[in-house]
């Protein structure tokens, strides 16, 4: 479903995402980091530099990554018994593909541990009705590869930005293709976020939900980037199903400051 293939039967709305953390109630790149790599206290001080522009999302990436110390196919059975999906997000997806509205994952992780996860708790059909854009998984040392564990697998980044994977580069094609467009004549394109791996996005749709509490809130509103503060899909959904219905971006635009001035 990525561009041009998303826009096939003219869509109202596309749904760009970010995956862990906000798809999930985990975040699988820091569940490993934690559990079988370099630890909470370690990783967590890569975030916090990262937001304060003292390192690159793409360094953060690399330093999670090369810590983990268990061989892929552990990695995955970890990450089944310890990552579940928001409890809402299978409606969302089930209400998505009845009303023609896209999903795009973009994500800073690796699409075949994102796609396990999806299989493992969606189903293999269910599941394969999402696109994913991320990193690359590398199993053989000898392929080009840009990190490298003592588990004996790591990864290519998809691009060679400060992200690794810059977002808003993968975003801009869908808005390149409407410019010049009346609103009514283009999809409301939509993204969904949590942490620091989304910065590159947050200025990129109509529209963005920022999850309460988390890093992408914070720079937010140090930025003073709009969003609309969610705590889980089911009020995603909720704004998405009126947006689809024919209310104003800017309604909801002006309620989703509104909630998140009350929520500080």
């Amino acid at each position: 479903m990525s561009y041009p293939k998303a826009l096939e039967g003219n869509p109202k709305v596309i749904f760009f995402t970010d995956f862990d953390g906000t798809i999930t109630l985990q975040d699988t790149n820091d569940t490993l980091t934690d559990d079988l790599g370099i630890g909470y206290d370690a990783r967590r001080q890569l975030n916090v530099d990262c937001l304060a522009n003292k390192i690159t999302f793409r360094t953060v990436f690399h330093d999670m990554m090369v810590s983990i110390t268990k061989p892929y196919d552990y990695c995955i059975e970890h990450l089944y018994k310890h990552v579940k999906l928001d409890p809402y997000f299978s409606e969302f997806l089930d209400w998505s593909l009845a009303n023609n509205v896209p999903i795009v994952i973009l994500s800073s992780g690796l699409i075949p541990v994102i796609r396990a996860v999806l299989e493992h708790q969606l189903g293999k059909e269910r599941a394969n009705k999402i696109d994913i854009i991320a990193n690359h998984l590398v199993t053989d040392k000898s392929q080009k590869h840009d990190c490298w564990n003592e588990g004996g697998w790591g990864f290519a980044f998809r691009d060679e930005t400060d992200f690794g994977h810059d977002k808003s580069k993968t975003i801009r094609p869908y808005a390149k293709h409407f410019e010049g467009k009346a609103p009514g004549e283009r999809p409301v394109m939509l993204y969904a976020g949590d942490g620091v791996s989304d910065l590159s996005a947050a200025r990129e749709t109509d529209l963005l939900f920022a999850k309460k509490g988390r890093d992408l809130v914070t720079y937010c509103e140090k930025e003073n980037v709009p969003f609309t503060l969610f705590e889980d899909w089911s009020s995603i959904l909720a704004q998405t199903k009126e947006l689809y219905a024919g209310r104003s971006l800017e309604s909801l635009a002006k309620q989703g400051r509104q909630e998140a001035k009350e929520s500080k």
